[in-house]
């Protein structure tokens, strides 16, 4: 909904700026008194208001602004800032990713309190979590304070909920279905936020969102890509996946707030948010263990005559939970001449995969002459075609296709962080200026744990069970791909004749290898300025932190099925400066420099002391002696505000990055290890390590300006050169892309608002392989989305929402001499939301 808004002139400079600014803008205000702005051009301005008074480089994002964006949750709604960017999984938005870098150099935190991440494999907390209904604000400030926690290199991304004592009351609804294209179904929204005053002291605020996405996916994945005798490329395998998803989010915050004296306000915020991830993924897979019998440029044919063509028709049906809860207390406290806030929280996420049937995969092994020829065609990149001939058998009769396994996983990853903190400022007179002298320290305690049980059921009583036992029909659009199994009639024939599974085991090896408890504690304390003089503003000190790690693994002999547990520690101290200036060269120009050293340590995954070893020697280990990363940054920029709804910015950014971390594939001979790794011999090994040295550098501009005619524009740019030294060769960062913009145009008046937006993110790389030739990299992405509202009146409005109009797919590569080739491609379609909103 959007509401008339009165703002004076002044609302420009409604945070504290210089004296010398505050009184031009006084004469400006005597002249002009004030002005009415609507909806969008006020949350624009806004925005632009709150980057002008930052005394670091920030960009900020408000409720409503997020509401009149076509956004499922935190990490698409701020999509549309400067340098940031968005990570996708089945077509929505999950991670953050500012200015192209990998999200895992980001840091995120609600009210303050660190977000755990759910996930096991990861510190970056995959932000489609959270509702951004339930958000009041979202700040991305890329340029670090002493007092702020210091293991970013890309951002902080700050979520604020709503607060009490901010707004007057009221009660807003949210009622919504969206219709996905691709599986053609509609799926409900209901969302409310609130705010009362209680009494004059103590106010409550909150809301409440819960919403269910149906989406489906069209896949098709290749592998093992080699050279033919012809000189021709082919995959040695090709799947092709028919995915349904339906997400489930409910999040719940509430906040109170409450003025206990004129000297001490106190606080309490909770957050609850639970996203719930069924999938259901039926896939068609070709194995094949010889060369093509023929090859073209683009055409290769396999013939089961010259070797085994295996055949997979299967079900994966997963249910996974992530839970995220945060609770904090504290307050503001003045004591004499000092201002103390403090705070304690408690954060808690988890993420439970819950018995999984991962797969249920019937098989046909095709090995002799006449048994199947197939032809791939990889004249499309994207979309590779097969024709599948076979003269002795009816390569679709769904009775040749006999169970050969189901799996069952039940896992179990917990993130727990406990913090307490305490800060002191006071202010002193100093020559011309005044100095603000603030100190603190933050205590966090940190435990992250996995478990997990695989069940293994093999070979069913007689190979009674195939196929046809529970064939079902496809939602695929690319391709006909036979029959594949029914999920409600999988469900029904596992759990009713279980008992029939010849074999019934727990997989040793996995449950042991994968489980793991890294303990981790930070202590920190800083001493910070703040000094003001005329038009300037510096901000700088030191900030101290002390980590101490424990970490718990299993070494695993995969063929005499024992474990041994390994225990490793580890501590460090890292003395982190920063300085950070702000310059008011006139009323309308800001200049802005910062200079500040920064950390971000390693996935606690990669810290456990995890070994799998098997009959070739053949390894795979966690790396206790993991250094985090230590980086340089510098940043400086200008801000032109040449208008109360606009600004122009410009700005460039430089990072000396040392320790960056890569996953690598060592041979018996490969420096530094030689075979051997903690003193465990090994011909071949996967280990997590420390990369020599990474430069990034950097370019932003930004433009943004609402127009008296109803007009909106808004257009960012960031340009990042981001490469490391693995020593042998260099790369591009994982996960770091060159090139990122975001385009909007909207026009408002009246009752009417609409808005276009384009965001762009160039090709990046996503995993190293052992030569160039096995990078796997990802395909640019431009993502075209489009919100309509109108105002029924005061209090009630209508809207439309369209999601990835262009119908953007998601495409993984190698980069190969005869050209790209195929490891993923994922088509989602477009979606269309259409809602009303209510204040009451």
């Amino acid at each position: 909904m959007f509401t008339k808004t009165t703002l004076a002139v002044a609302l420009a400079t409604a945070f504290t700026l210089p004296t010398a600014i505050a009184d031009t803008q006084k004469q400006k205000d005597e002249s002009i008194e004030e002005i009415t702005v609507l909806g969008q051009r006020a949350l624009l301005t806004n925005a632009i208001t709150s980057q002008r008074a930052a005394d670091m480089v920030k960009s900020v994002i408000t409720n409503d602004a997020i509401g009149n964006l076509p956004d499922q949750n935190v990490a698409e709604a701020v999509r549309r800032l400067a340098g940031v960017n968005v990570l996708n999984d089945q077509g929505e938005g999950r991670f953050i990713s500012v200015r192209g870098l990998d999200p895992e150099l980001n840091a995120a935190s609600v009210n303050g309190v660190r977000l755990p991440s759910p996930e096991a494999d990861s510190r970056a907390v995959a932000l489609d979590v959270i509702p951004s209904e339930l958000v009041e604000s979202i700040e991305v400030i890329k340029s670090l304070t002493p007092e702020m926690d210091a293991d970013t290199i890309g951002a902080t991304i700050q979520i604020n909920t709503i607060k009490a004592t901010e707004r007057e009351d009221f009660i807003k609804a949210n009622i919504a279905g969206s219709y996905n294209d691709l599986n053609e179904k509609i799926s409900p929204e209901l969302g409310v936020d609130f705010s009362h005053k209680i009494t004059d002291k103590l106010g409550v605020a909150g809301g409440l969102k819960h919403s269910i996405r149906k989406t489906s996916t069209d896949n098709v994945e290749a592998e093992g890509w080699a050279e033919a005798n012809s000189g021709d490329v082919y995959a040695a395998a090709v799947e092709y996946r028919d995915y349904d998803v339906e997400r489930t989010r409910t999040g719940l915050s509430v906040s109170f707030d409450y003025n206990a004296s004129d000297d001490t306000q106190l606080f309490l915020r909770t957050l609850y948010s639970k996203f719930d991830d069924e999938e259901l993924r039926r896939r068609l897979v070709f194995e094949m263990d010889s060369a093509p019998s023929a090859t073209t440029a683009t055409i290769a044919t396999f013939d089961s005559a010259d070797g085994e063509i295996s055949v997979r028709r299967g079900i994966k049906d997963r249910f996974e939970s992530q839970i995220i809860r945060t609770i904090e207390f504290g307050g503001e406290t003045k004591i004499n001449d000092w201002q103390t806030d403090y705070s304690i929280s408690f954060a808690h996420a988890q993420e439970h995969e819950y018995k999984t049937q991962d797969p249920t995969r019937f098989r046909r092994d095709f090995d002799k002459a006449g048994d199947l020829v197939v032809a791939f065609d990889y004249s499309n990149l994207a979309v590779p075609g097969f024709n599948a001939v076979s003269t002795n058998f009816d390569f679709n009769d769904p009775s040749i296709y006999v169970l050969n396994k189901m799996e069952e996983v039940d896992g179990k990853s917990e993130d727990t962080e406990n913090a307490f903190q305490f800060n002191a400022a006071k202010n002193f007179l100093l020559g011309d200026g005044e100095l603000e002298f603030k100190t603190g320290f933050k205590y966090r305690s940190k435990e992250k744990t996995f478990d997990v049980t695989l069940t293994v059921f093999e070979d069913y009583a007689d190979d009674a069970y195939t196929l046809a036992d529970v064939a079902g029909t496809q939602s695929y659009g690319l391709f006909d791909l036979g029959p594949l199994p029914d999920l409600g009639a999988v469900r029904n024939f596992n759990n009713t004749n279980r008992a029939n599974f010849e074999t019934v085991e727990e997989d040793f090896v996995e449950g042991t290898l994968e489980a793991f408890t890294v303990e981790e504690d930070v202590l920190a304390t800083y001493a910070q300025g703040r000094y003001e003089i005329d038009n300037t503003i510096i901000t700088g000190g030191v900030r101290i932190e002390y980590t101490d790690n424990m970490m718990q693994g299993n070494l695993v002999d995969v063929d005499a099925e024992t474990a041994t547990a390994q225990t490793f520690e580890n501590d460090y101290t890292n003395f982190l400066p920063s300085i950070n200036i702000k310059h008011n060269a006139t009323d309308e120009v800001v200049v802005r420099g910062a200079i500040y050293q920064s950390i971000v340590r390693p996935k606690m995954s990669k810290l456990a002391p995890k070994f799998e070893i098997n009959e070739d020697f053949e390894a795979a280990f966690g790396n206790p002696d993991l250094k985090p990363y230590e980086a340089t940054n510098i940043d400086a920029s200008v801000e032109y505000y040449f208008a109360p709804s606009a600004v122009v910015q410009a700005g460039i950014f430089y990072k000396d990055i040392e320790n960056f971390i890569v996953d690598r594939v060592f041979a018996a001979d490969d420096a530094p290890f030689n075979g051997q790794f903690n003193g465990i011999s090994f011909d071949e090994a996967e280990v997590p390590v420390n990369g020599e040295s990474a430069e990034v550098f950097g370019l932003e501009l930004a433009y943004n300006q609402g127009f008296d005619n109803g007009l909106l524009v808004g257009f960012n740019y960031t340009y990042t050169d981001a490469e490391g030294d693995l020593g042998e060769r260099k790369i591009a960062l994982p996960a770091s892309s060159e090139t990122t913009y975001n385009a909007m145009l909207g026009y408002e008046m009246g009752p009417i608002s609409t808005r276009l937006t384009v965001s762009y993110r160039d090709e990046y790389l996503d995993e190293i392989g052992g030569d160039a030739q096995e990078d796997r990299h990802v395909k640019d992405h431009t993502q075209v989305d489009f919100t309509a509202s109108y105002d029924i009146n005061d209090d009630m409005s209508v809207y439309l929402k369209m999601v990835n109009l262009t119908d953007e797919p998601y495409i993984a590569y190698q980069k190969g001499p005869q050209g790209d080739r195929l490891l993923q491609f994922e088509e989602y379609s477009f979606t269309a939301k259409v809602g009303v909103k209510a204040r009451f």
